[in-house]
């Protein structure tokens, strides 16, 4: 076996219990089995993220990985074994993303290969990094058994944040997301984000969910009882110390509401890609109908979704003073909408935008989505591909300048964000400003009845825990609702609901370690995770 095996055997060593039999039979393992049972692997591991919240599959899924790794015979090995893992994972957590070409495929049926298997196929290179990297400096530098579980974990997180900043980012489906779904206990751990964000908790998921792989070096079989039991306690304790001080957290937070009341309006539209004014107008026939429904608490404030409001509304008065009407009283309509340069101004450039009306039909404030997503909102180098964006128009949208806090009189301040701008943490509060809220409206009817919506809300749910700030999310179609800052879930609609919910709107806390810091606090556990490497060396 390899220099750091978990598997190479001491004389005298005892090596016939269960667990090291298993590790070695996977070691073993060559050709198709090898890389099929590593796919495999990487697809159970995605049955810990929402809406399927298996959390434990994880002290399956990274031991048997690490147990498979030993068969590898160098760093090349274990980056293809890396990357037979991390492509089942993506396969499994992004396969919905295929769903929005069929709102067209007529026009997009030559993406669906690069968004089932493209996609999952870059992504995976960060997985395979993660392994790769973690063989060779362990074969180099004669790292022990415990030193290797505890570099896997420090380069798998390394990988994740990388994977979350370059070329544009894309942190979805992080590990450190089992624990944002409905799996008992989940929200106490997820409470940790508070302190060190959603990195922070995938390394600490990873690490402790990796140690059980110690359970198959032989090198424990002729220890006392207590020693061979310490990667199992220093798992118990990596999960349970966490989920105790959060479990305090909670307690020591208990809900408050604001007495401000929002109208949250969920139409369930169906996407259109050609322009057609009747079934604008019969979008916004349905978007008036729930919005002026009699509500039982004075309205603050009724909010649209993403791209709800068919026309461009600061060039289109009568559509303005229709939705003006439906303000209630000292309030407003705060929608999302599609926002154009004025008329003459060349080139014409198009923003995906939120505009909060009054009842006087005037903008009284706007922000302009600033991370917009590749080849959904724009083409990159449109220049060299002659392609479409899947969205309707042939426009690439223009970002807005960034982060900011819109203050309107009657409502706390608030931070807009818009669809996919929730999956990037540190990045949805503009520190100088700190509002009292964050709005998210989303539209997640291109994905239909997949495990995206529901990813995309546990995602939010752990930005609003990170922020210490309630987070209000409005979609179109996929899952609405309130959500506290310590991640409690005030009230939620269902998917493919056409309906609307007059929801309180929750008080902030102070500002969390999290927002003061960032993710130093994440690179300082990194740096922790490789003292083990430096002190735990073979000799």
């Amino acid at each position: 076996m390899p220099e750091g095996s978990l598997l190479r055997v001491p004389p005298g060593a005892r090596t016939a219990t269960p667990l090291c039999q298993l590790a070695q039979e996977l070691a073993a393992l060559s050709g198709w089995q090898r890389y099929g049972t590593a796919f495999l692997l990487g697809a159970l591991l995605a049955a810990g993220l929402p809406p399927v919240d298996l959390t434990p599959v994880i002290f399956v899924s990274f031991p048997l990985l690490l147990w498979l790794d030993e068969g590898s015979l160098g760093g090349w090995a274990s980056a293809r074994l890396g990357y037979a893992f991390g492509f089942g994972f993506f396969v499994a957590g992004l396969y919905w993303i295929a769903a929005a070409l069929f709102v067209d495929i007529g026009r997009f049926w030559w993406a669906l290969p690069f968004a089932v298997v493209g996609l999952p196929a870059v992504l995976a290179l960060f997985t395979a990094a993660a392994l790769g990297m973690t063989s060779v400096l362990c074969r180099r530098l004669h790292f022990s058994a415990a030193a290797r579980v505890s570099l896997f974990a420090v380069a798998w997180s390394a990988t994740e944040w990388a994977r979350g900043h370059w070329f544009t980012g894309f942190p979805w489906n992080l590990v450190g997301y089992v624990w944002a779904g409905a799996f008992p206990g989940a929200i106490a751990m997820l409470q940790t984000t508070a302190w060190i964000g959603i990195y922070g908790l995938s390394f600490l998921t990873v690490l402790a969910a990796a140690l059980p792989a110690l359970f198959g070096t032989p090198s424990l079989a002729p220890l006392p009882q207590r020693r061979r039991a310490a990667p199992g306690v220093a798992a118990v304790l990596l999960i349970l110390v966490p989920m105790a001080a959060g479990a305090v957290r909670l307690y020591r937070s208990p809900a408050r509401m604001t007495g401000r009341w929002l109208r949250l309006v969920q139409p369930s539209q169906a996407e259109i890609m050609t322009p057609d004014p009747v079934a604008f107008a019969a979008e916004l026939q349905r978007l008036i109908g729930l919005s002026e429904a009699p509500a039982q608490h004075k309205l603050a404030a009724i909010v649209w979704p993403e791209g709800a409001a068919p026309y461009f509304l600061g060039r289109d008065w009568r559509a303005r003073d229709a939705i003006a009407a439906l303000a209630p009283e000292g309030g407003y309509i705060i929608t999302g909408a599609l926002r154009a340069s004025p008329p003459g101004v060349k080139p014409l450039r198009v923003w995906n935008s939120i505009e909060a009306i009054d009842g006087k039909a005037a903008i009284r404030a706007r922000y302009d989505k600033a991370h917009l997503v590749p080849f959904g909102e724009y083409v990159p180098f449109h220049k060299f591909l002659p392609i479409d964006k899947i969205t309707p128009g042939t426009i690439d949208l223009s970002a807005g300048p960034g982060r900011r806090t819109i203050d309107l009189p009657g409502l706390p301040p608030f931070s807009p964000i818009i669809c996919y701008e929730a999956i990037f943490p540190d990045a949805v509060v503009d520190e100088a400003a700190r509002p009292q809220w964050i709005l998210n409206v989303t539209n997640d009817a291109w994905y239909g009845r997949t495990s995206g919506p529901y990813q995309h809300f546990a995602i939010a749910r752990t930005r609003a825990i990170e922020e210490g700030l309630p987070l209000v999310r409005v979609a179109n179609n996929g899952i609405s609702g309130v959500i506290g800052p310590a991640g409690r879930i005030v009230a939620r609609t269902a998917l493919n609901d056409i309906t609307y919910a007059d929801v309180p709107l929750p008080a902030a806390f102070g500002p969390t370690l999290y927002e003061k810091i960032g993710d130093w606090a994440f690179l300082a556990m990194l740096a922790l995770g490789l003292v083990p490497a430096a002190v735990r060396r073979d000799r």
